[in-house]
């Protein structure tokens, strides 16, 4: 069921949920919301949302504050969505094929499942978006959502 969901309403929901996690790290986000709202299945929205940011939180860097950067803009009459982080990123060369698949795991040591990004991707194309990722070891990840 679509409905007009308000994107900050929605991300300040989620930051409120992981505010334990983003204090102890002391996380630092920012937000650049250029569109304020989609006409998108709240749940979906939520869960799209909630795993890129979980993620973001999760995979940070030992020793680096977190910084994570969530933008909306609208780009050719579609609104895109950009999660960006400086954590420990993704080796895209060795994983390109398989970032979204299903039950594939990119890093050790972490409570992962595999299920999160494939989950996003489905979400996300089963309503006719696009999802991708740019990502630079030790730099950080940046993902992007098209609605």
């Amino acid at each position: 069921r679509y409905e007009l969901c308000d994107f900050i309403q929605i991300l300040n929901k989620i930051i409120d949920q992981f505010s334990i996690e983003i204090m102890s790290c002391k996380a630092i986000i920012t937000m650049d919301l250029q569109v304020e709202s989609i006409d998108y299945p709240k749940i979906y929205l939520n869960s799209i949302i909630y795993n890129l940011l979980s993620n973001a939180i999760k995979y940070r860097v030992q020793g680096r504050i977190p910084e994570i950067h969530i933008s909306t803009k609208l780009i050719d009459d579609k609104i895109s969505l950009q999660i960006r982080d400086n954590g420990i990123g993704i080796d895209i060369s060795k994983h390109k094929n398989k970032i979204f698949a299903f039950r594939h795991i990119f890093h050790t040591g972490f409570d992962s499942t595999g299920v999160g990004l494939f989950l996003t991707r489905y979400q996300v194309e089963t309503l006719g978006g696009k999802i991708s990722v740019e990502s630079t070891p030790d730099v950080g990840s940046t993902f992007t959502v098209i609605f």
